[in-house]
């Protein structure tokens, strides 16, 4: 199987991508699979060239110490990077709150900006001197988006005819309020945020089967937002989100297409399956909204990291209950489902053998996307009608199945 990655941008979050990562290649997740393509943006770009560095070595296996390398070096764990994490928190908390500007980066000194500390970090983990145009093919690609200021484009750094340096990683990640834009040949670019997070189109060229997609902006809320902070935190979460959704939607609907057989094989369009793990809103974002985005505690970027170990195996576990399910093992089905609450709405008529139910009635939907939150869910068809299938994972064991309609806000 053909597997291309796909990482979100949201600064010190994206630390759980690593976690996520690093706990899929430990656990054999792409064993006897091929990752032919890594994009990222902001600090989703950063975890996409550490792990595609050492991919077009062959290194796969050395992924989880390289992103643990490089997310400790970044850490705030000094004295000193201990005070200026905390001024920089607050300084972005007040900005949340109202009560202070939007830092000019313009206005301060380009020795103490920042960005020559970002290149040193970005060159102690990778060595971009070997780096050239990959124009022949022969390692995964690697895409960056970035949005020039100037001209309003989209640009997707793309290994495939760019070469990658600091500057380019750092034209991914340079938020406004923190970086001057950074120029790259003729483009002063921003943050990819503001284009494409991440970029997807441009991995569907190297013709994957799958599309794993980690997402750090959660997509629901339940509560509606109501003061300053939750309002600038939510406001952050969905600009974060539109472009991804727009392109995961543009794949859904060629899929869908394909199924129905509007477009045919000759079109040059495939079926490419969508996998999200999302990360669900970590505490310390209902004390600092979006200002927690820019932290860099050490304490606070190991637990991501852990959130995302723990996320992975959420992910595998619901992978080794699709397979059973769709292959159609009623007896791997029964020992995984073995315990679990069973909870079956109407129209659905509640199974005397949930399992020899699921693998004869219920058809995954795979023209929709796979989404692992707090629980997993999966589209599906139950005798032909459309459905949902949500199972809730604790550690590797499936605790909860729900299976019912289409809620009509997502029809």
């Amino acid at each position: 199987m053909r597997i291309a990655l796909a990482f979100q941008g949201g600064g010190s979050h994206t630390a759980f991508t690593a976690g996520v990562v690093a706990r899929l290649v430990d656990r054999g997740a792409f064993d006897g699979h091929d990752i032919v393509a890594v994009s990222g943006t902001s600090g989703g770009a950063i975890n996409a060239l550490l792990a595609w560095s050492v991919l077009r070595e062959g290194r796969r296996d050395a992924i989880p110490s390289v992103l643990e390398a490089f997310w400790e070096d970044n850490a705030a764990s000094g004295p000193i990077e201990r005070v200026g994490n905390a001024l920089l928190v607050g300084a972005g908390l007040a900005q949340s709150l109202g009560l202070a500007p939007p830092l000019n980066p313009y206005l301060v000194p380009p020795p103490f900006d920042g960005r020559e500390e970002f290149r040193r970090l970005l060159r102690r983990h990778v060595d971009f001197d070997a780096l050239t145009a990959d124009t022949d093919a022969r390692h995964p690609r690697l895409v960056l988006g970035a949005v020039d200021v100037r001209s309003g484009a989209f640009r997707a750094f793309d290994s495939r005819r760019d070469v990658i340096t600091p500057d380019t990683v750092l034209a991914s990640a340079a938020i406004p309020t923190l970086f001057r834009a950074v120029h790259v040949e003729e483009g002063a670019y921003w943050d990819g945020l503001f284009s494409q997070n991440p970029p997807v189109a441009p991995l569907l060229d190297d013709d994957p089967d799958e599309l794993w997609v980690v997402q750090i902006n959660p997509t629901r809320r339940d509560d509606e937002p109501r003061t300053t902070l939750d309002i600038a935190d939510r406001r952050n979460e969905l600009a974060g989100n539109l472009s991804l959704y727009q392109e995961l939607a543009s794949i859904e609907k060629i899929d869908q297409l394909l199924a129905a057989g509007t477009l045919t094989a000759d079109s040059g369009y495939r079926q490419v399956a969508v996998r999200v793990l999302e990360l669900a809103r970590p505490p310390a974002a209902g004390l600092l909204g979006a200002a927690s985005k820019v932290n860099r505690d050490v304490s606070f970027l190991r637990d991501l990291r852990r959130r995302g170990r723990h996320q992975a195996d959420v992910f595998l576990a619901a992978l080794r209950f699709e397979q059973a399910w769709t292959d159609g093992d009623v007896v791997v089905l029964g020992e995984l489902l073995a315990g679990a609450a069973i909870e079956v709405e109407a129209p659905v008529v509640p199974p005397a053998d949930l399992p020899a139910f699921l693998a004869d009635a219920v058809v995954r939907d795979v023209t929709r996307k796979e989404l692992v939150g707090e629980d997993v869910t999966w589209r599906v068809t139950v005798d032909g009608a459309p459905g949902v299938l949500t199972v809730t994972v604790v550690g590797r064991r499936v605790v909860a199945l729900r299976l019912g309609p289409v809620p009509e806000d997502e029809r």
